[in-house]
């Protein structure tokens, strides 16, 4: 059937809401990666700011390509790096470092409102499973993910390719 995923492509859990942490997703299709970009006004950038690569499984990538949305089951996975300066021969600007933290977005039937946020903890002490960001925790992502992204709660805007696979699909919010 079109759009649909094999078992091993999308989301995997443990226990119904617990997601496994996807091992593989550096394989995935790579969105695109940001330099310092914070959705909080109050946590700028710091002087040596991470960098934010965007993953999405690869059947999921395919469907939005084809329809501007994500099917059931997209997992996003959300790898922060550090910014690091010096190494030779570099002489200028930044490039990507070790491993800070791990997170992933999903949309699933399974969660009330259809989308689930997941942090799988800082590079030292990845958890293998997360449960589903919840309460507090779980409100400013929810509220952001649902006020700013440009296709259901995604940050598309971000990355061009898609944005315009969304524009040409008629899928972006409205508003957006």
């Amino acid at each position: 059937m079109h759009g649909q995923q094999p078992a091993q492509d999308g989301s995997r859990y443990l226990d119904g809401t617990k997601l496994t942490r996807p091992v593989d997703y550096r394989e995935w299709s790579f969105l695109g990666s940001g330099l310092g970009l914070t959705y909080d006004a109050e946590r700028a950038p710091a002087a040596a700011p991470n960098f934010s690569n965007v993953f999405v499984n690869p059947s999921s990538y395919r469907a939005f390509m084809e329809t501007g949305s994500w099917p059931n089951r997209t997992v996003f996975v959300l790898e922060n790096r550090r910014s690091q300066t010096t190494a030779a021969p570099s002489v200028g600007g930044r490039f990507q470092g070790e491993l800070v933290s791990l997170e992933a977005e999903v949309k699933d039937s399974r969660f009330s409102d259809g989308w689930a946020f997941y942090n799988f903890g800082q590079a030292a002490s990845l958890r293998d499973v997360a449960e589903a960001l919840t309460g507090d925790d779980a409100a400013p992502c929810v509220e952001c993910h649902t006020k700013h992204t440009a296709v259901e709660r995604t940050f598309v805007q971000f990355y061009p390719t898609l944005l315009e696979v969304a524009r040409r699909r008629g899928t972006l919010n409205p508003g957006f």
